[in-house]
């Protein structure tokens, strides 16, 4: 049964844009201001997850209870909105897109892609320190599913196919092994898609699919670097699969709202193996580069600083999550997903 609570608050964070409108010429209103800020901030985290292979922006926007106004902001993008833009109905077309909302995440996301990128090179701090980058966002993604499974409350027997289904594909994508593929315009592009559609899942991640197509670090230094080359052709795949993808999953949020979340439980269970910070990792040189071929989750048999950080991390990591959970109440109930 699609979940209407999430609508109700997609028309308050209209309002809110509306309401902010009527002020045109006047300074922001503080409120205003304090929602475009927590927009960025979530934005960042959103594109801080998605820089770390396994873990996905999708889960982060769970995490944070906005994943069904993100996906739905995405879907809004429309002929609707282009016959809105044409007539010159501009705040319409704002509220209907859900401008105050996307704009400030998207700049967040943008934000932490060149951070991570530029400042501070987070796929290097991931391979010296997998343990402590992986220990955290394991920890989040743990108490993420409790949470999601009890917003859902009782679940029935033929709704566990939903989540043994989800667990199986996020087990099995997880465990592809990279492979060697084309800088060629198209397949960046290609790889934009599919990384983007990725990312949307939670459980399923845009930087993971990209080591398995052979192109994370290939983009990720196009990215630092301002390419036009790689940034063009991996902007148009981006575009082309958040249209298509994010029609997808607003059709199946608003027609199968129980079983849709339900697999989406199974795909965060499921990336939970490559996300367990203590890994027996197998490489194999191919094409005179070192390539990660398997991996697989092992207890770590000593208990150096390591080991107790990326302990500690996950504490913290299930910590946040309760965090957000008691905020969400105290603001009027919990964050709608």
């Amino acid at each position: 049964m699609p979940d209407h609570r999430s609508t109700d608050h997609r028309v308050g964070g209209n309002a809110a844009a509306a309401k902010a409108g009527a002020h045109f010429g006047r300074p922001v209103p503080e409120f205003a201001l304090k929602d475009a800020a927590l927009g960025f901030a979530r934005g960042f985290c959103m594109g801080a997850a998605d820089v770390v292979p396994g873990v996905s922006g999708g889960t982060m926007a769970f995490i944070l209870g906005i994943y069904r106004r993100f996906i739905e902001a995405i879907r809004a993008f429309d002929t609707a909105l282009v016959r809105l833009l044409l007539a010159g109905r501009f705040r319409p077309a704002g509220a209907h897109a859900d401008l105050a909302f996307i704009v400030p995440l998207g700049l967040g996301i943008f934000a932490a892609l060149m951070f991570f990128a530029r400042v501070v090179p987070l796929p290097r701090l991931i391979a010296s320190h997998p343990e402590l980058v992986y220990g955290l966002f394991f920890g989040l993604i743990v108490a993420s599913v409790v949470v999601l499974f009890r917003s859902l409350g009782g679940v029935r027997a033929m709704e566990w196919i939903a989540v043994f289904v989800g667990t199986t594909v996020g087990f099995g994508i997880v465990n592809l092994v990279p492979v060697s593929t084309p800088d060629a315009w198209w397949f960046v592009a290609l790889s934009g898609a599919l990384a983007i559609s990725a990312m949307l899942l939670p459980g399923l991640s845009g930087a993971f699919i990209l080591l398995i197509l052979g192109k994370y670090a290939y983009v990720l230094d196009g990215i630092g670097r301002l390419d036009p080359g790689v940034l063009v052709p991996f902007g148009v795949g981006v575009v082309v699969g958040l249209i298509a993808f994010s029609r997808l999953l607003t059709w199946l949020l608003r027609e199968c709202y129980r079983i849709t979340r339900l697999a989406i439980c199974g795909l965060l269970i499921g990336s939970l193996w490559v996300i367990w910070p203590f890994q027996a990792r197998r490489f194999e040189v191919v094409h005179d580069e070192r390539r990660l071929v398997s991996s697989d989750p092992v207890w770590p048999d000593t208990t150096d600083g390591a080991t107790l950080g990326a302990f500690a991390l996950m504490a913290i990591g299930i910590a946040l999550v309760i965090v957000i959970q008691n905020l969400a109440r105290r603001r009027g109930g919990p964050p709608r997903t």
